[in-house]
């Protein structure tokens, strides 16, 4: 899917500004690399959704340690409750049933939440792993420590989701005028045939074209740059 999306992504450019079989080869390189942009956008949408799913299981897994659980055992009865919020899919039920069937091999669970934040790429799961690791040694009460903990990525999570509403509006003008190019000239060649080809036939008019490649390819670079508020 990816690849077949990065060569017709390649053949609508070379055909828009160029109109040249050499310029889609030029481009089929660059066509090449929409899969890697994709996987790396879907990967993004899934740390946001573990990062969900994380905060929730620090408030299950709080909830449960409050109530007299042991370690092990609110794990236990965590992946209970989660497995009810989120499905047997859910991928904080994945990690948090692999950290039970582990600590039943005698490994700490410090040292699962800490390869956790290694294979996940959170920073939140990272701190979190660190602060249990030093909450767990130093013996402080741990159910009040992730219950803070537990809030104050609640907090973060927040700002990001008002920024996400904020700005979803103009994502979505982002992506019209992404398209718009392509679909002024694919119109314009079907209303007016011939109206363009004085761009693809003489030098001043693929240096003009060119031109406005690099502008947009500017343009793109720009505003996806503009879109990304990290918190």
């Amino acid at each position: 899917m990816g690849e077949a999306t990065g060569i017709g992504l390649a053949a609508l450019t070379a055909y828009v500004f160029y109109r040249n079989l050499k310029a889609f080869l030029i481009f089929l390189p660059f066509g090449a690399c929409v899969p890697f942009f994709m996987k790396k956008q879907w990967k993004k949408k899934r740390l946001e959704r573990l990062s969900g799913e994380f905060k929730e299981g620090i408030r299950v897994l709080s909830a449960s340690l409050g109530s007299g659980y042991s370690v092990e055992n609110a794990f236990r009865a965590s992946v209970e409750e989660l497995t009810i919020l989120f499905g047997e899919e859910g991928l904080i039920v994945r990690e948090f049933s692999y950290i039970v069937s582990q600590m039943g091999l005698n490994r700490p669970v410090e040292g699962l939440l800490a390869d956790f934040g290694r294979r996940s790429g959170l920073e939140d799961v990272q701190n979190f792993a660190e602060i249990f690791q030093l909450a767990k040694r130093s013996g402080g009460h741990l159910g009040a420590i992730m219950d803070y903990t537990a809030g104050v990525m609640g907090d973060k999570m927040q700002i990001q989701e008002d920024i996400r509403t904020a700005t979803a509006s103009r994502r979505m003008e982002q992506r019209v005028m992404s398209c718009l190019p392509y679909a002024i000239v694919l119109y314009v060649d079907m209303t007016s045939p011939g109206f363009f080809d004085v761009m693809y036939t003489t030098g001043a008019g693929r240096a003009v074209m060119t031109a406005c490649l690099l502008c947009y390819g500017a343009a793109l670079v720009i505003s996806w740059r503009i879109l990304e508020i990290e918190v």
